[in-house]
């Protein structure tokens, strides 16, 4: 556990630094631990680190580990691509849902989401780089899937998500984010 706990020190130090070189709110940064193919045991040990997000890409494996775990105290994020007959288990499960590309995936989502349970968190996954391998909406068609998200009742849109093709250079990799950040930025002025 030691390792986990300075390791996870460590990110968090990182994230704090990168807080006050870039004017953000010290806090503002939230770390979302990717705990896919790792044991319900690495889970523990990272809780016990005061880790709270774990983020989770298979939904069999997500489902036995968030049951082994137990703790109704974390969030669950999925992180992986949504297939329409694994929406019932993730509405049910998960508290964000971070890959949201098309209509059909968030009607399901909040048809299946428990009327009981708070709306489910959701980001639009945007292809970003307009890569033929990868999933994600096209910028052109955001608007439009981020109105259709954002009637939903069960479904709280909070932001977008996008995958940026590799690459080894800095401006390119902030080109892609800074044309993802002025998406949202075009969303919030349309009120959505």
């Amino acid at each position: 556990m030691k390792n986990t706990a300075q390791g996870l020190a460590a990110v968090r130090e990182s994230i704090r630094a990168a807080e006050r070189k870039y004017g953000r709110k010290t806090g503002s940064v939230r770390l979302l631990a990717v705990s896919k193919s790792q044991p319900a045991a690495a889970v523990l040990e990272a809780t016990a680190a005061g880790q709270r997000d774990f983020g989770e890409s298979y939904v069999q494996e997500a489902i036995v580990k968030i049951a082994a775990v137990d703790d109704p105290g974390l969030c669950w994020h999925f992180i992986g691509p949504v297939q329409s007959n694994k929406t019932r288990v993730i509405a049910a499960r998960f508290h964000w849902v971070h890959s949201v590309d098309r209509i059909k995936v968030a009607q399901r989502l909040n048809d299946v989401r428990a009327p009981d349970l708070p709306p489910l968190n959701v980001c639009i996954q945007v292809n970003i780089s307009a890569e033929a391998t990868k999933s994600g909406v096209e910028p052109g068609r955001l608007p439009q899937l981020a109105g259709a998200v954002s009637a939903l009742p069960r479904l709280r849109l909070r932001g977008l998500m996008a995958l940026p093709a590799p690459t080894g250079e800095f401006d390119l990799q902030r080109r892609s984010f800074r044309a993802l950040r002025e998406l949202q930025d075009d969303l919030r002025r349309a009120g959505l």
